[in-house]
């Protein structure tokens, strides 16, 4: 009975040592058809987006190992040298494989450690809405010119709804997996993009269980939305549903006129110069859309960013290229390039940018431009 219990209690504790948490993690590394001496590197990024090698290790008989510790699990990026591209994947405290498919790195296997498998469904999501769009694309390039107008529409229609989702799906699948390290990861990733959904990111964090958000990786990540948060709100009276903020800018003949002076039941606030090459082409349609709805209500008014150094006499250069372009509405400039005070209150750094406002002066649209133009000027026309 005594050697009974005495076999027990050492079975016990042997499987109490195989569960417990590690403390380090071992890469063992496979990469077949990778010759002897080539460098494998692991990455991560910093605060502001820029690579840093975490690790690097040499291959030796197809074969490559890397060994260290980690506070939580966190994304890294491998690559090797003479290998095109990274394969991205969730590093933790245990023993990870990785098999390298040097020709396609995307298709590197990775087993061992249970937050990859997050990112793995992420990206399985990620990669239904990219098929989508393929589909949609390849079905659009296929219609000819001579092609029924609506069908055209009616896919550019379904892109956009894909697109929405496509944007929409990192904070829906953070939502869904609010326990998990990579939905952490994933925002602090998200956070180095130029632009992103900073609300819609602040509510998928404040959704993540409490062990998350005290973490140290999640304390990190909340600094840095709120980061964002501070300038976002700088421009957020600029989102689409805010009115347009009002201003007061000199025509050409020196007149004093606001914004409110000039609106119709639909404006497009157009900023625009003289010497920007993808404003002058873009004229020709901005021209179409103002004659064929202009006497339904259409306004535009053009701000100039005239008055660049390179320009010899920017009131001139301004005025010709006004009436070579045909351009009938009306139109003002401080001739400050991007120092005026109007492009600087509607927080404009290149052009051609342009605000379409409704019935209400509110912002409906902002950047279209072609055909995607002429139909929300439409739409708000028929409302």
């Amino acid at each position: 009975m005594k050697r009974l219990l005495t076999l027990t209690t050492i079975g016990l504790l042997l499987f109490s040592c195989k569960q417990e948490n590690r403390t380090d993690y071992v890469i063992n590394g496979s990469a077949k058809g990778v010759y002897n001496g080539i460098r494998v590197y692991m990455k991560s990024l910093d605060e502001r987006g820029r690579e840093i090698v975490n690790d690097t290790a040499i291959v030796f008989d197809e074969k490559f190992t890397m060994t260290g510790k980690v506070d939580y699990p966190q994304v890294r990026y491998l690559s090797v040298n003479n290998v095109e591209g990274d394969l991205l994947f969730m590093l933790e405290n245990s023993e990870i494989d990785i098999e390298v498919n040097k020709d396609l790195m995307l298709e590197s296997k990775v087993e061992g450690s249970k937050t990859h498998s997050d990112l793995v469904a992420y990206q399985n999501g990620m990669k239904v809405f990219q098929d989508e769009s393929r589909e949609l694309v390849a079905a659009y390039r296929q219609l000819n010119m001579a092609e029924d107008i609506a069908q055209k529409d009616s896919l550019k229609n379904l892109l956009e709804i894909s697109g929405q989702k496509y944007l929409a799906y990192p904070t829906k699948f953070i939502k869904e997996h609010n326990d998990s390290y990579f939905s952490l990861n994933l925002i602090g990733l998200e956070t180095n993009k130029p632009k992103i959904d900073i609300k819609a990111f602040i509510e998928a964090y404040d959704n993540l269980t409490p062990r998350l958000k005290e973490s140290a990786k999640g304390k990190e990540v909340k600094k840095k939305l709120d980061s964002l948060l501070t300038e976002y709100e700088k421009t957020a009276y600029l989102e689409i549903g805010k009115v347009a903020p009002n201003f007061e800018a000199p025509k050409p003949d020196g007149t004093i006129v606001s914004l409110e002076e000039l609106k119709g039941k639909v404006t497009i606030v157009d900023f625009w110069a003289a010497w920007c090459g993808p404003c002058r082409r873009e004229n020709p349609n901005v021209v179409r859309i103002y004659n064929q709805y202009h006497n339904d209500g259409l306004e535009i008014v053009g701000v100039s960013l005239d008055g660049t150094s390179r320009q010899q006499d920017p009131k001139k250069a301004w005025l010709d290229a006004i009436e070579k372009d045909n351009l009938t509405w009306n139109h003002v400039s401080h001739l400050q390039y991007f120092n005026d005070p109007v492009a600087r209150l509607y927080n404009i750094t290149s052009i051609p940018a342009t605000y379409i406002l409704d019935e209400e002066g509110k912002i409906a649209a902002k950047n279209l431009r072609g055909r995607a133009l002429e139909l929300k000027v439409k739409e708000l026309l028929e409302k």
